[in-house]
């Protein structure tokens, strides 16, 4: 019982699934296909019931001419002899249509039968069941001044009426084909012309969806559509807006950072750095005068001072990673090319058992402080991060100007991606300051490693500067 079930239902579920996921226009033809088959079922089934209530009328009213024809000619031919005169009823009853005269004699002897035109016959077997009507016969007495001499067999032959119905079907069910297979063409062409639209449409859709809010599409005839693709280049627009509101917002928290690192490099610099210049100053004072005094004061007032130098020297090499880090030294003073040799020169000497090569030669001296050092900390990011977790024995790092732009490229030979990438804070990071300049950010699977590519723009957007 279950398998019954099973295998009725496997139907059901087939007719989804061949109807899912067509074209429109596809479905749309099969729509008129299927209104054609009904429509053509239809009229063969009308064709079919006039064709057969007129050949039982055809063939009713041949029968009923039969007996007439019969008197009339035994009342013309009363002294002829009997050759002769079932010679006359047979020559008679051949231009009869629908029926099938056969004279026998007075024993049911046959004498003369009506010629069978089965040789003739166009309309196939089917057809011909389909249109006949039921099988009659009809005997007419033969009588000759009061004495029977024998027996017309009338039989049913509506096989006339049928072959002019089957080439009236025929003609019509091939005019009917023709005009079918032209309304077919010209529909195709038709629902291409309008439904063309709806494939720019989802061709900008998918540009938006690449963040392309540049796309825009034409406006099509059909009103319904037009009014779409209205809405759809208004829906770009507004997304273009916000997304270039957002870009110049972002530089400008990105120019405000930056500033604000500036600041406090600076500050650390010229307020910090002296002050702990001084504290080792007056620490190397405070050791001479200890060396005057007497033991045991000496022994530990120099083990005091030796204790703050070496804490001095441990915040002055703080204070300079934490310079470096707000600001990368050098960077807007040095070319660009030889801040980024010096960057990828310090990673290589803290990993020895790498290979770390930097190409960047025929850069500019500098892009502008933004795009500068954006470069600076995505190859710092990009190294960092292929040094520490991608488990390579070689990386490779350049820079290049190329297509109106800069090309960055951070390539290794480690494990790969293996699992989701980009989800760090780091990759996270440089992708906002990327996309904030109007770039584009990617990792490329190697084989073997991995590929972090960049494209930056050299001439970014000016941003409206804050008041």
């Amino acid at each position: 019982m279950r398998d019954g079930r099973a295998g009725a239902a496997a139907p059901r579920r087939l007719l989804p699934a061949l109807w899912s996921g067509r074209p429109m226009r596809a479905r749309l033809m099969v729509v008129v296909v299927l209104i054609n088959l009904a429509a053509a079922a239809l009229s063969g089934a009308v064709i079919i019931h006039k064709a057969r209530t007129a050949t039982e009328v055809e063939t009713a009213a041949s029968l009923a001419v039969v007996e007439p024809l019969v008197a009339e000619t035994l009342q013309a031919l009363q002294d002829a002899p009997l050759p002769g005169l079932f010679r006359t009823l047979a020559y008679r009853f051949q231009g009869l249509r629908h029926v099938r005269v056969t004279l026998l004699d007075a024993g049911n002897r046959p004498v003369a039968a009506g010629a069978r035109r089965e040789g003739t016959r166009r309309a196939p077997a089917w057809f011909a069941h389909l249109i006949a009507p039921p099988a009659q016969r009809h005997e007419v007495p033969l009588s000759l001044r009061g004495a029977r001499i024998g027996t017309a067999l009338v039989t049913a032959e509506p096989s006339d009426e049928i072959d002019e119905v089957w080439g009236y079907a025929l003609a019509l069910g091939l005019t009917g084909l023709a005009l079918s297979l032209a309304m077919l063409a010209i529909l195709t062409i038709a629902f291409g012309r309008i439904l063309s639209p709806l494939a720019q449409l989802a061709a900008g859709l998918t540009r938006l969806e690449q963040q392309d809010y540049g796309a825009r599409v034409g406006r099509p005839d059909t009103r319904e559509l037009a009014v779409i693709a209205a809405r759809f280049n208004r829906l770009a627009e507004a997304l273009g807006a916000a997304r270039a509101a957002n870009l110049r917002l972002h530089r400008r928290v990105m120019t405000a950072e930056e500033d604000e690192r500036r600041r406090t490099a600076l500050e650390l610099h010229d307020e910090f750095g002296p002050c702990l210049f001084a504290l080792e100053a007056n620490s190397s004072s405070i050791a001479r005068i200890a060396a005057t005094l007497d033991e045991p004061a000496r022994t530990r007032l120099t083990e005091r001072t030796g204790d703050i130098a070496a804490i001095v020297t441990r915040v002055q090499t703080i204070n300079r990673a934490l310079l470096n880090r707000l600001r990368p030294a050098g960077l807007g003073q040095v070319p660009l090319g030889r801040c980024l040799e010096l960057l990828v020169r310090e990673a290589a000497r803290h990993h020895p058992e790498i290979a770390v090569e930097g190409r960047f030669a025929a850069l500019k001296p500098g892009y502008g402080d933004l795009v500068d050092l954006t470069v600076y900390r995505c190859v710092q990011e990009g190294l960092t991060n292929a040094l520490r977790h991608a488990g390579a024995s070689r990386v490779t790092v350049e820079v290049a100007e190329r297509d109106a732009g800069l090309r960055l490229s951070v390539d290794d030979d480690g494990g790969g991606l293996g699992g989701e990438p980009g989800q760090g804070r780091g990759l996270a990071g440089m992708r906002e300051r990327v996309e904030a300049l109007g770039g584009t950010l990617a990792l490329v699977p190697r084989d073997p490693g991995t590929s972090l590519r960049i494209a930056l723009p050299t001439e970014p957007d000016t941003p409206e500067e804050t008041p």
